[in-house]
Parts: C-alpha cells; structure tokens; sequence
C-alpha cells in the first residue's frame, strides 16, 4: 500500500483525509474512517456547543480506537461561536490532531502546540499555506478550485495549485478539490501532494449522516451539476446545483444583497430540508466538481481500499511499466 511521511506525522495508515464537513462529520462517519485507517475530523461547529463536541469525541471513542481528529471553522460572524472554548475541549479531550479553516489559526496555536495537538491547516492559495507554514503548522491541506464549500477567490485549479504550493512546502501536504479514486491519489502524489482529502466523495458512502435522497443525486449528477453562489460577495461557495442555488445565482448577478438571498441559503434549511429529510432541490448543500466521477455508494471501508490499493496497483502495474 501506499505510504508517505503524511502517514508517519499523523499516525495513520492511508494518504487519505475526510476533511471536516458541516453537518456531515460526525462520529458514524469519522470512526468508520479512521476504522478503515485514513483520517476523519469530526466537525466542531455541527455541534450546537462545546460540551456537545465533547460528548461526540467521547461517542467516536466508543466506535473506534485508531486516530481522528476535529475540524475547527474560523469565519467572520457577527455573533461568533466560542472558538476558544470550542479549541480548549478538543485540547482536553486529547483529540491528537486538528483541521484549521478559513481564518488564520496564529491565535489557536500556542494552546494546540501546547497541549500536544498537530495542526492541519487548510488553505486555498499557495501565499497562504506559506504563512501558515511561517506559523509552524505540521501540515497544509491545499484546496484547488475543484473543491466543494469555499474555494477561495483565485480560481485556481488543482493541477496548477498543487505543485505550486509543493515548491513552497516543506512540511506534509494534503491535496483538495476533485478527489474520488485512486487516480486522484496517483496523480496528487505525483504534483508533489502527500495524500488527499476527499469531502464529497464520502458523502455519498453508506456510513455519511445524510439522506439517502443525496447520495443517490450525487451518483446521477456530473461534473458539470454545481454552481458558483457569493461570487459578486467575494465570498464564493460551490454548492450542487438546483433551484435555488440557481436562484441564488440570478439574484445575486442581478445586483442583490445578502439580504435578497438571506432564507434561501439559510443553514437549517439545507440541514433539515435537504440532508434530514432528502429534498434535494429545496435548499443549498455543497458538493463538489468531483460527483463526476462517483458511480456508486460503497461503504467507508470499501472506498478507502479501493482508493489506497488502486493506487498502489496503478503506480506498480501502469506507471512503473510507461518507465524507461
């Protein structure tokens, strides 16, 4: 199988991350990663409060006893969450590694570094994973304009961004955006990536919290099914396309305000209507250029082998035989 100094920092079997995900990782589908040896993140903020973070740290402890760790979120708010709090339970908690997103993490390192916890921070462009790296992170995932959730402004894809960022990096590095199968992982390594993180692709498994209405769209859509929302925000997201992520789309190129467009992206309403209850044309839910190439919904454990041995037959049967 294939292995790479990501595996030797972060204690994991697999080159292989289930990001963090807002109301899809939670503890069936993060102990069924770790379980199949890759690395899952519980996501902080799908819990209402810290102590609810904890009570699901110690629930994916009660469904497996191999390495996991939690996704930390750092967005602009008028009303914040409490980030520290949410940061001191997963030191408590002896959680042994952390994904950083969105804002930068400089504030939340020295009580991470302090209290044993390896960092992973997520970024979007290669100036960005510099700093983070100048911070003293233990590792960068690069996000390439594939990807679901927030891609960044650049719109920079991953066959640029991550050899871009691998001239720059010298810690392990995670490729992002685009990533399903073996191919991805053969192809990641060979920009100079470490391993990969897949979001969408582990959405659509057995053991992901959603609906089944979802992960069966995510088999009929292409590549070609998600839209651009917030970009005249400067805040784009890329979400699956339909209705009203279409309307979004329109109100907002039509020269609306967040206002305009407020209910239709609420969060519960893509919680409850689309992920709980499986409308999937009744609210915004993010996937990724990536549903492409999903032709079936396996359990975790089928899809990381068959990504993490693919590969290993990819680079030993086809590549090896194209060498001189």
């Amino acid at each position: 199988m294939v292995r790479t100094r990501f595996c030797d920092v972060f204690g994991v079997d697999h080159p292989i991350v289930q990001g963090g995900m807002q109301w899809v990782g939670t503890a069936e589908l993060v102990s069924a990663v770790a379980n199949a040896g890759a690395l899952g993140f519980l996501t902080a903020l799908t819990q209402p409060t810290p102590e609810d973070l904890a009570k699901e740290i110690a629930r994916c402890r009660e469904m497996t006893d191999k390495p996991f760790g939690v996704n930390l979120t750092i967005l602009p708010s008028i009303n914040p969450p409490p980030y520290a709090e949410y940061r001191d339970v997963i030191v408590e908690s002896g959680v042994p590694v952390v994904e950083t997103a969105g804002f930068n993490p400089a504030e939340h390192l020295p009580t991470f570094q302090g209290g044993g916890v390896k960092v992973l921070h997520k970024c979007t462009s290669v100036r960005h994973a510099v700093k983070a790296q100048e911070l003293g992170v233990d590792g960068i995932s690069i996000d390439g304009f594939e990807c679901a959730g927030h891609p960044g402004e650049d719109d920079i894809p991953g066959l640029v961004l991550i050899p871009a960022a691998a001239d720059k990096i010298t810690i392990p590095m995670v490729a992002s955006g685009g990533f399903g199968d073996a191919r991805g992982l053969v192809a990641a390594l060979a920009l100079g990536a470490d391993g990969i993180n897949m979001g969408t692709r582990f959405v659509a498994t057995r053991e992901a919290p959603v609906h089944e209405n979802v992960k069966q769209a995510m088999v009929a859509n292409t590549e070609r099914d998600t839209e651009l929302i917030f970009r005249p925000l400067r805040n784009t997201a890329r979400v699956a396309s339909n209705s009203v992520s279409r309307e979004v789309v329109s109100v907002l190129d039509g020269g609306g305000a967040f206002e305009d467009v407020r209910e239709l992206v609420a969060g519960n309403r893509g919680r409850t209507r689309v992920l709980e209850e499986g409308d999937t044309d009744d609210g915004i839910w993010s996937a990724g250029l990536v549903q492409g190439l999903i032709q079936d919904i396996p359990t975790v454990g089928e899809l990381v082998a068959r990504v993490a041995g693919g590969a290993d037959d990819l680079i030993k049967e086809r590549l090896t035989g194209l060498a001189g």
